[in-house]
């Protein structure tokens, strides 16, 4: 069956593409501050497990008061609502494409990461950048993570283009993650923005961004991908 994209998703995507340091005299408050930082420092090493959230301006948040409500924030709240010891980490930037987030991804990326969510490539599409070039970045970004963190779990998400593109192209897009995803055998969100894009209730006033409570939806999206993942 094929899937339609309505043509104001169009609007969705565009914006992609614009897309207590005090000092103490007395022992006793400095020995207690010692013992406090070393009880943090122990406790943020207790969190061994991390997922690192690569994309565009829908992992950053743009255009919300606190980006801690964007879908990977609220994948955290989830996390630690399930008493999951994970902890998020916001690698997203507005505007990024594949070729920048390829250049970007060494400066990111932590050895230690468990779970890698790529989610790049829809301002290449804006941007008509071929689809050739763009499955390129994508699966050079997807070698450098199974290469410096050969134990992390990766996740693909899949994005679409509206219609008037070009029916070859918007198709040749939309089939390129489910097939990366086969191919190097990961994990696929099948369109992050399902049920969001376009929907006036659930975007800002630009109409074109999600407000916090689609980002919810996203997550929503996100979640059912993830859960398997962090559950093992």
């Amino acid at each position: 069956m094929k899937n339609r994209i309505p043509f104001y998703l169009l609007f969705v995507f565009l914006i992609l593409a614009a897309c207590k340091d005090a000092n103490t005299t007395n022992a006793e408050e400095k020995e207690s501050q010692s013992t406090s930082e070393t009880t943090n420092a122990e406790d943020l090493n207790s969190t061994s497990n991390s997922i690192l959230f690569f994309g565009d301006s829908l992992t950053a948040g743009y255009g919300l008061e606190d980006p801690d409500n964007a879908f990977p924030g609220l994948i955290q709240e989830k996390l630690d609502s399930l008493g999951l010891d994970y902890n998020v980490i916001n690698a997203g930037l507005s505007g990024e494409t594949t070729a920048g987030g390829r250049n970007r991804l060494e400066w990111v990326l932590e050895p230690d990461v468990d779970i890698f969510v790529l989610e790049l490539g829809a301002n290449d599409g804006l941007r008509g950048v071929s689809v050739a070039e763009t499955r390129e970045n994508l699966q050079w970004m997807i070698d450098k993570v199974k290469a410096e963190a050969p134990q992390a779990k990766i996740v693909l998400a899949g994005m679409q283009l509206p219609p008037n593109l070009g029916k070859e192209y918007t198709t040749d897009f939309k089939n390129m993650f489910p097939q990366l995803a086969e191919e190097n055998n990961i994990a696929l969100i099948p369109f992050l923005l399902q049920n969001v894009g376009g929907i006036e209730r659930l975007n800002q006033n630009d109409g074109i961004h999600p407000t916090e409570e689609g980002h919810k939806l996203v997550a929503a999206n996100v979640w059912p991908v993830l859960e398997p993942l962090v559950q093992e």
